[in-house]
């Protein structure tokens, strides 16, 4: 078999591949594996109850579950869902939106395939339009979604030392506006992998930025406001015509119902619904119908306050006190967890590289990410943190994180010791 360039780069290393084939090998041996890696949320027996119970009602009303696994939605997506969703903004954020501001998508990924190669690559005229990311480490998943390679344009970050082992990434604004050919700017809040939540300062100044290109600002909000929630400290939640917010029921604990959230302007929706009937001719329906009634009710916004954002914090708090008592002496950082659930840390002066650190705690079944993945953008860029990094998730079973935790302390210091 003959591939295309296209399809060579995705069959070669990728970073969301290797990810995603490592939490199935993880489900896959049950407890076998540890799974600090991926981004499956956690199971958590109150969500899930909210969730089963919708279900059940969805599935009582007459012909509505019928409808649901039964017929196509329109390329935008539900829009019922749609419908409850611009109310529940217009009443909690005073939004000027509606329903056609909303669109649907199988999962966050595809709605982020669709947007990067509508507003960025060739131009037609010859030139070549890229994504801007403003802060670097970021997503794993954008790196590969380009159809044409170079998509990607990013910046290091700036590094905060907050002391008692704890660090903070902020953007360098020094110089961004004047990078040339850009489609769109993106940055995720809170961020993955570090669980940084970028000020609300930086987001203005962003917001700033785009509007005198000329292009949108992009904010990938799949773990934060308004739901699922995953945000420890002060944050705003902003939306103008200018901007295009992603969001997801995923972190809520629905990743595999695949339903993404976009809210834009109308022109960006009416392509994004374009593009799902070209991908898929629709977006899925049941994630939008069994969400509809907890969105109409506002039942989503006390899921996250309540029950959700409470279970992440206190992991946070556990895994922290875990890595710092291990680790104390070690020269090891950690990103200040803000906001979505991984822990990011940062090794300098480690004799061994993320990589080599990732295949020594595989070898004793423990999975972590390594943080080299999560530069794109910067792929020509020799910048040692890149291989100073690993992203930790404390989203799985506490007993496992524990165990897990324990091997990496174990490993990073036999690494220091040159063993």
């Amino acid at each position: 078999m003959k591939l295309s360039a296209f399809g060579r780069r995705l069959t070669g290393e990728s970073g969301t591949r290797l990810l995603m084939d490592d939490l199935g090998e993880a489900v896959t041996a049950g407890g076998g594996i540890v799974n600090l890696g991926g981004g499956n949320p956690s199971h958590i027996p109150a969500a899930e109850m909210v969730f089963r119970v919708r279900m059940q009602a969805l599935m009582q009303r007459d012909g509505a579950f019928e409808r649901a696994i039964g017929n196509y939605d329109g390329p935008p997506g539900d829009r019922g869902f749609a419908r409850a969703l611009a109310r529940l903004l217009r009443r909690e954020q005073g939004w000027d939106v509606n329903e056609r501001n909303v669109a649907v998508t199988n999962g966050s990924q595809s709605a982020f395939l669709a947007l990067f190669n509508l507003l960025a690559g060739p131009d037609g005229d010859g030139g070549m339009r890229r994504v801007l990311l403003p802060l670097s480490p970021e997503y794993i998943g954008y790196a590969d979604l380009g159809f044409t390679p170079g998509l990607f344009v990013s910046r290091r970050s700036t590094i905060t030392d907050l002391g008692d082992m704890l660090f903070k990434y902020g953007v360098d604004f020094e110089g961004l506006d004047e990078i040339e050919d850009i489609g769109a700017i993106c940055v995720s809040r809170p961020t993955n992998p570090t669980g940084n939540v970028v000020t609300d300062a930086e987001i203005e100044r962003l917001g700033d930025v785009a509007r005198a290109r000329g292009v949108p600002l992009i904010v990938d909000n799949a773990y934060g406001l308004p739901f699922p929630g995953i945000v420890y400290g002060d944050a705003t939640l902003t939306w103008n015509e200018d901007t295009v917010l992603c969001m997801s029921l995923s972190k809520l604990g629905l990743p595999g119902l695949r339903t993404g959230i976009v809210i834009a302007n109308e022109e960006i929706v009416a392509a994004l619904g374009a593009a799902n009937a070209i991908f898929c001719l629709a977006p899925g329906s049941l994630g939008p119908a069994l969400a509809t009634d907890l969105v109409e009710s506002g039942e989503v916004l006390a899921l996250g306050r309540d029950v959700i954002r409470p279970h992440y914090a206190e992991r946070a708090e556990r895994a922290l006190d875990l890595l710092r008592a291990g680790l104390d002496g070690c020269g090891v950082r950690i990103h200040r967890p803000e906001g979505a659930f991984f822990l990011w840390l940062w090794m300098p002066g480690l004799p061994i590289g993320n990589a080599e650190l990732y295949r020594r705690l595989k070898a004793r079944g423990v999975v972590v990410v390594s943080g080299h993945y999560f530069f794109p953008g910067l792929e020509d860029d020799d910048w040692p943190h890149k291989r100073e990094c690993i992203r930790i998730s404390y989203a799985d079973d506490w007993d496992r994180i524990e165990r897990g935790l324990t091997i990496l302390v174990e490993e990073v210091r036999r690494a220091r010791d040159g063993g």
